[in-house]
This record gives structure tokens, C-alpha cells and sequence, in this order.
């Protein structure tokens, strides 16, 4: 048996290959059978630089179908898939490199001169740039050659795609995620959330995240359902589109603007099943206030890089504000305190393990044996606790790892950067509170002389060229001292209580 994801997908949609599988408002609506053609022309390409099963590839591209076929090719021919986001600097970007050594790399035409330059000094053989456009060169390209129909032979253990999440140390951590993590997820949340063909979900995720790029596309793809596809987030384009959607997948953000939109009314949302939130948390504030302007719940689950989706609340039965639900099927979730597995409604790390879990981080076997209980079990780093029906309640991290609008921040990366800028004794990166964002990162400060403080406007310029726009902080703060313990550790608790609704006032 082919435990290829794309063959799994592939046995679903054949069918049905002229029903509508992506459609673009305002440019063109592409069948099941376009869309299988299409990653058969990458598929040609990628064989005809000589890329084979195992082999890597970076996309660092903007939102567009191409990229879709891009990503699709990649599973048929066994190319492990790595997608970034767009908004991580160059400097980010060499370490992915350096990391994983891609074989090619795909980036955005704007980016292209800076790419080449890295990929020259790093010794990358192959880069190109794919841009959004209908007419854009390397994809005019690649529909000259000839279709490639392979369908590589992958077990469930051979990795699809390698996705970075930022480590506590700073240093990144690729996740390897298999053709079985995926197509275990897609097929739990086809009959968890009750897809089927009839179905057509609004996609305005990015797609080089586990929500946009797995959950919303694996979902709709298992199920043959038609996907409306914006190339970001827009309020006018997503009240349009939702008169024709059944399914909306977002982030907290998405809901929260949507409720202070004075046009999203009835008409827009009648036509609509279910809404769907994740990457961060939902505020009961927010879940109330949809429940109030339009009478729908939110469904909320829980998931991670490492591990797609682990929890959902129900499509039928209670959806409960302020939880994520239950385990998905064949998903072991349980609480640990203190080498003690807890009972229910006891506080402690959440632990999960099931056939979404990941394989391992790329080249850290020490690293991969640290987040792995001796059972089996992955360790999430997130408190929570489960009551006696298998509920889950999130009420935290273990680290300190921030959230702002669906991305994770991990403040030691950015900390690393603030000491080594002259003006700056120390520093101390927290989480505050955001309406818009849930949280965002704010900087504690100690300055080296205290009459002669460095500007905010400085220090930014600065992160700028090392760090993603969202890692950078909102706000800066100067202190005398940080408050630290006995051993000298730095009380970060004592700063977000004392910090934490600054971004509100």
C-alpha cells in the first residue's frame, strides 16, 4: 500500500476531478483535475533538476495556487516540504538554510537578489522566484514542460515536510512531520467536523503555518469540498465571500475584527455551518460577543507544530468558552505534575500521544528525547488540565512562549539580540495583552547608563534586521533593575503582573 499523503488525497477527489476544488475570487476557479495537473508540471520540474525522495526544498513564497502546486508536488515525489514565513529576514532565513540544506529554494520575485546572494555563499544549487501572478515567469515555465504523474511509494514514517518552530534557547527546531502524522489528522477532522463535498470552506490563512497549510487544505482536499481562496485576511473580500462559504476557518483575530464590523450581519453569515478558531487562544470575551452578534459558537481546537490537531470541541453537543474540547480520535491526552500522572480537574503539563505526533526535530536527537516521557508521550509545555468527560482547559505555558495572532514568539530569541546592543545591560522579553493580537511581546530593559537611554526607534531598527515584524516588541520598558530570584533567575511573573495590560491603556 502507497501511504503517500497525495495518493490518500488523490483516491478521495478522483471522482469528482471537474467539481470546483480552488477558487480565487476575481481570477479563476481551478477543478480537482486542474489542480492534480498542475502539481504534475512541478513534479517534472523538481525531477528535472534532480531532486528525489528525501531531498529538501525551502518556499518562502506569498499566498497563491502555484504555491499550492508546489507544496502538492513536493508530497508526490517524496520531497520533504519546508515552508517559511514571509516575513522572517534574511538572517533568519540563512540559519533555516544552513539547517537543512535545501536542494532548491522558492522565494517571492522581491526577494530574489537577496536570496541568490545566500544561496550562492551557502552553496544552494538551485533558486527560483514564484510570484502570485496568472503570467508569472517560472510558472509559465513550468506549465512548458511535461506532466510527471509519479506518485512516490511513502510509508506512513517517511516525512512529508520540516516545520521550524522557535526553540526556548532561541536556537529553531525543524519538526518532522510524516505522511502519516498528516493524513491521520485530515481523515479525524473530515468526520470530526463533519466535511463533505457539499462543503466550501473560506481559506484566508497563510499557508506556510499547520493551520492554513494542513488543517484548512488536507480537511477540504479529503473531502473533495470546494475552497474559496483569499490571498490574506480582508474584511470586504471575506463578508463577500462568506455569503458563499459553509465552513470559516481562523484565528482569534479574525473573529474579534469581524464583531466590531458594523456590515457583518445576517445576510453575510446565514449560509454558514460552522466557524472554526485556533493557533491561539479564544477569549471568552470574544466567543461570547460572536455568540451574541450572530448566534454561532466558535469551535475551538487545540493543536501544536509537532503534533496538527490533538483536541476539538464537539460539532454536536457542547462547545464550552474557554476550552478546546476533547481528544480526537486515537489521540491519548493526560495531565503531569511532578513525575505524577494527575487525575481529573488536576493542574499540570499536558502530554499527548497518537499517530499525529511528529518523528522527531531534524538533526537534534538529544532535543527529540527531552520532549518524550519514557511511555511514549510528547510533552507540550502547555498547563492544562482535563475533567472527568476528557475536556481539556489550557491555562498556560510551562516556558515562557508568547502568542501574538496566531504566531509563536519565543522570547529568548529576541533577548539574545537586545544584549548584544551597546546601551543595553539586560533584558527581559514578556508576554502583555493586545485586543487585536491576544498578546504581544513588550521588552524589559536595564540600560548600561541610565541618563543616556537608547531610543525605542533605535532598538527597532536594530531587531529589524535579524527578527520577523510580529517577533519585534510593541513597547519598551526601562527599569533600574529585573527582579530576580535567589538563583539568580529572572521573575518573569512578577513583570507580567506588573505589565501585563500596558498594551491596553
Amino acid at each position: 500500500m502507497n501511504n503517500n499523503l497525495y495518493q490518500i488525497l488523490f483516491d478521495e477527489f478522483k471522482n469528482v476531478e471537474t467539481n470546483i476544488c480552488i477558487d480565487v475570487p476575481g481570477q479563476r476557479k481551478w477543478s480537482y483535475k486542474d489542480i492534480d495537473v498542475l502539481s504534475s508540471f512541478f513534479v517534472s520540474y523538481l525531477r528535472g533538476i534532480g531532486l528525489k525522495k528525501g531531498d529538501r526544498i525551502i518556499s518562502q513564497t506569498e499566498k497563491s495556487v502555484a504555491s499550492v502546486g508546489l507544496y502538492l508536488a513536493c508530497l508526490r515525489s517524496g520531497v520533504i516540504y519546508t515552508p517559511l514565513n514571509t516575513s522572517y529576514t534574511i538572517s533568519e532565513v540563512e540559519y533555516f538554510i544552513e539547517n537543512i540544506q535545501p536542494k532548491l529554494f522558492v522565494c517571492s520575485p522581491e526577494r530574489l537578489k537577496e536570496i541568490i546572494s545566500t544561496c550562492k555563499k551557502l552553496e544552494i544549487p538551485n533558486y527560483r522566484a514564484l510570484g502570485t501572478s496568472k503570467t508569472d515567469p517560472f510558472l509559465m515555465e513550468i506549465l512548458e514542460l511535461k506532466q510527471d504523474n509519479i506518485l512516490e511509494q511513502c510509508s506512513e514514517d517517511d516525512t512529508a515536510a520540516i516545520l521550524f518552530t522557535s526553540g526556548t534557547t532561541g536556537k529553531s527546531k525543524g519538526a518532522m512531520i510524516t505522511h502519516g502524522n498528516l493524513s491521520s489528522n485530515a481523515f479525524a477532522l473530515k468526520k470530526y467536523w463533519g466535511f463533505t463535498g457539499d462543503d466550501t470552506l473560506l481559506h484566508a490563512l497563510p499557508i506556510f503555518h499547520v493551520h492554513g497549510l494542513f488543517v484548512a487544505l488536507h480537511t477540504a482536499l479529503l473531502s473533495a469540498s470546494k475552497i474559496i481562496f483569499l490571498e490574506k485576511f480582508d474584511i470586504p473580500q471575506v463578508n463577500e465571500s462568506l455569503k458563499d462559504s459553509s465552513v470559516m476557518m481562523g484565528v482569534p483575530t479574525f473573529y474579534s475584527r469581524l464583531i466590531g464590523e458594523k456590515n457583518f450581519d445576517r445576510g453575510i453569515y446565514e449560509g454558514v455551518r460552522l466557524f472554526i478558531s485556533g493557533s491561539a487562544p479564544l477569549t471568552e470575551k470574544t466567543f461570547n460577543e460572536f455568540k451574541d452578534k450572530t448566534g454561532h459558537l466558535i469551535l475551538e481546537r487545540y493543536g501544536m507544530t509537532e503534533t496538527g490537531m490533538i483536541t476539538s470541541n464537539p460539532l454536536v453537543g457542547e462547545r464550552v468558552e474557554g476550552t478546546v474540547g476533547f481528544s480526537l480520535p486515537d489521540i491519548k491526552i493526560r495531565a503531569r505534575k511532578d513525575n505524577k500522572i494527575l487525575s481529573p480537574n488536576e493542574k499540570g503539563v499536558i502530554e499527548v500521544k497518537g499517530p499525529n505526533v511528529f518523528k522527531g526535530y531534524w538533526q537534534m536527537e538529544d532535543k527529540t528525547k527531552e520532549e518524550f516521557t519514557d511511555d511514549g508521550f510528547f510533552i507540550t509545555g502547555d498547563i492544562g488540565q482535563i475533567d472527568e468527560s476528557g475536556r481539556l482547559t489550557l491555562s498556560g505555558r510551562s516556558g515562557d512562549m508568547i502568542i501574538s495572532g496566531g504566531y509563536n514568539v519565543y522570547p529568548k530569541e529576541i533577548e539574545i539580540i537586545l544584549n548584544t546592543i551597546n546601551g543595553i545591560q539586560e533584558s527581559a522579553v514578556i508576554g502583555a495583552k493586545h485586543e487585536d493580537f491576544g498578546e504581544c511581546p513588550i521588552a524589559i530593559l536595564v540600560s548600561d547608563d541610565p541618563d543616556n537611554l537608547i531610543s525605542d526607534n533605535f532598538i527597532n531598527s536594530l531587531l529589524q534586521e535579524s527578527l520577523a515584524k510580529y517577533k519585534i516588541p510593541k513597547s519598551y520598558i526601562w527599569i533600574n533593575s529585573l527582579p530576580i530570584n535567589a538563583m539568580g533567575k529572572v521573575q518573569k511573573k512578577d513583570l507580567r503582573n506588573k505589565y501585563d495590560e500596558i498594551l491596553l491603556g
